[in-house]
């Protein structure tokens, strides 16, 4: 990792002072990070004056041939992920997140604002800090063209919702104050400033065109105006047509907070970090983030879980959901060659903390939901079962076992749809991460290829 230029608190300071661009007063959170930044560029610096030529593992040739999975070629400070306890953001596990983060009066799960406050500072926010991030989001989230709502709104609605949302974050860029000041010649050391700014500014208003494209897409474009005294995740809930229930809006803060990092190597995050590693601004990063969140192996594996779950209902038909009939259904999954989707992980290897928690909020809220009640059954059974035919690393559910039924139960049935608010989620981490790319000058990411002829005369394979 080669950080290119430094950046000194006064520096910084001036910088800001001075910048055209932000003549409003800024935000406590612009200022925590104004001090972090050299803090952060000094300690990288010693670290790869002492340590640069240290090895951080082997890469083989197997891991060249199957996904890169296992090299340890990237730094992403906002969250890191453990085989055995699953994820953590920012030192902080799911659980510890629940308790220490902001809620909404009356609630119990965290605020994706104080989320947003922990991924880019590291810092567990305070309650008067996530409600004036909350007041910048929302203000933000106003000021979009009038021209741009209804480019959006004139996609056609045969799209595929994901497809829409990739296009609608594009067309949000044209108001990129990063592309503006690179055009402009700004120095590199203010790359950050404008990253800042179009990062929040591209949050904000990712749940209303989200919200656009679900109603346009499946409630004939009648659209439900923003209310700006909700949090962000409620009034996504409720410009989507979901306003005025308590336990949706609960949702919506859990899903969308538990959903919004995954370490860097994952399609989304790592792909909206190799675009933005061109100087690409963040919402050209954020739209290719989101083309690789579209694929089944990554954020379309919620819906075909879903829809495995349904054919199971159909099958099971009348009869009693017994742990012993389950088995049988798996079994017979494995054996005609398919896969049991929503279980298992490229890394953890026990049960997902993000499955967890949402098993907790649909034992408190909906437990004598049938779906429900088969995916809770099929808890008690899979992990035997795989364990038992012995060709799967872990066993245990994953966060995409889980998801779609909460929402099914609440009325959200479009499935196509549940990507489009699991990338609302993501932008939180890989933007987060993204500014910290400019902020510590990381340079573009070009990592060496080699050929199978290459590999060959390598290890001296003979013809």
């Amino acid at each position: 990792m080669r950080s290119s230029f430094k950046i000194t608190r006064k520096v910084l300071t001036s910088t800001l002072n001075n910048n055209s661009v932000q003549k409003r007063n800024y935000t406590e959170l612009k200022n925590i990070l104004t001090k972090q930044i050299p803090e952060k560029q000094a300690e990288i610096k010693m670290i790869r004056e002492k340590y640069g030529s240290q090895s951080l593992g082997e890469c083989t040739v197997e891991m060249a041939y199957q996904g890169m999975r296992g090299i340890k070629g990237l730094v992403t400070e906002t969250s890191l992920l453990d085989a055995e306890e699953g994820i953590r953001f920012r030192g902080y596990s799911i659980p510890e997140c629940q308790e220490k983060l902001t809620s909404a009066p009356g609630g119990n799960e965290p605020l994706p604002e104080a989320m947003l406050w922990l991924l880019l500072t590291g810092e567990v926010p305070t309650k008067e800090q996530t409600e004036g991030l909350r007041r910048d989001l929302m203000e933000r989230s106003q000021k979009v063209d009038p021209k741009t709502i209804e480019f959006i709104k004139s996609i056609p609605n045969d799209l595929h919702p994901m497809s829409q949302f990739s296009m609608a974050i594009l067309a949000l860029q044209k108001d990129s104050k990063f592309a503006q000041a690179y055009h402009d010649g700004v120095h590199k050391r203010e790359y950050w400033i404008h990253t800042y700014e179009d990062v929040l500014n591209c949050i904000s208003r990712l749940p209303l065109i989200a919200s656009i494209i679900y109603r346009k897409t499946y409630h004939q474009g009648k659209y439900i105006a923003s209310d700006p005294s909700l949090d962000w995740s409620a009034d996504y809930a409720q410009m989507m047509g979901y306003g005025g229930n308590k336990e949706i809006a609960e949702l919506f803060r859990l899903y969308l907070s538990i959903h919004s990092d995954h370490e860097g190597g994952n399609v989304s995050a790592h792909t909206t970090h190799l675009v933005g590693s061109a100087l690409s601004d963040p919402y050209l990063s954020l739209s290719a983030g989101m083309n690789g969140l579209a694929g089944p192996l990554h954020g379309l594996a919620n819906q075909e879980v879903l829809r495995w779950l349904k054919d199971l209902q159909k099958e099971i038909g009348d009869r009693e959901v017994t742990k012993e009939l389950l088995t049988e259904v798996v079994w017979n999954t494995l054996n005609s060659g398919r896969v049991v989707p929503g279980y298992g992980h490229a890394v953890l290897r026990k049960t997902d903390p993000r499955y967890t928690c949402q098993r907790e909020f649909a034992l408190k809220y909906m437990k004598d939901d049938p779906l429900f009640k088969l995916v809770s059954t099929l808890y008690e059974v899979v992990p035997d079962v795989l364990t038992k035919h012995g060709k799967t690393k872990n066993p245990w559910p994953n966060v995409d076992a889980h998801s779609g039924c909460l929402l099914q139960h609440y009325g959200i049935v479009e499935e196509d749809y549940y990507t489009v608010m699991f990338g609302v989620s993501r932008a939180l981490g890989v933007l987060s991460s993204l500014l910290w790319d400019r902020a510590l000058g990381l340079p573009i990411e070009r990592p060496k290829s080699v050929t199978t002829e290459w590999l060959k005369k390598h290890l001296k394979i003979q013809q």
